[in-house]
């Protein structure tokens, strides 16, 4: 059974968790290793300033009570009047189940319900799991790109997304 629920403030480690593990089978290939490590044990961590910063909304996807994907939205800065997911992370134990579709329709009825009528997001671009996934959830690619830099100099090309509510 697919439970989503609103973040917790002990939360913080679940999240870590699920963002390293994410992280680590999804982008870690794209770094040298020692980067990468440093990127997945900085996810573990980092949620906990996350959640208690309590900016945007939090949402955690459980299946039969283990927690397996995440996601935080919020109004977009870039784009007036638009909502931004700006994290949305499965642990790769969750791929294939379902559990990151349920959560998205979940994210994206919240959004509605925020008065949104827009929403968007990045990715990366050279990973076609996401970008499947994203087109699946209805997204469609907006045209925009942008370089990003996960801090080691070397940044990587994202590609946005999005759709109505």
């Amino acid at each position: 059974m697919i439970e989503i629920r609103g973040v917790e403030p002990g939360d913080g480690a679940v999240l870590g968790e699920i963002h390293a593990a994410a992280w680590e089978a999804a982008y870690a290939p794209f770094f040298e290793p020692e980067f990468a490590a440093r990127g997945v044990q900085s996810r573990r961590t980092r949620w906990h300033a996350r959640v208690a910063e309590d900016s945007g909304t939090m949402l955690l996807a459980e299946v039969d009570g283990r927690p397996l994907a995440l996601s935080v939205f919020l109004p977009s800065a870039a784009r007036p009047g638009h909502a931004e997911i700006c994290s949305f992370y499965g642990h790769p134990d969750g791929w294939g189940s379902g559990v990151a579709g349920a959560l998205m329709a979940d994210t994206l009825r919240r959004v509605r319900a925020d008065g949104f009528t827009r929403v968007h997001l990045w990715t990366l671009r050279d990973t076609p799991q996401s970008r499947r996934f994203y087109v699946k959830s209805g997204f469609t690619e907006s045209g925009a790109s942008r370089p990003f830099d996960f801090g080691d100099g070397n940044p990587l090309q994202q590609v946005e997304y999005e759709r109505a509510c």
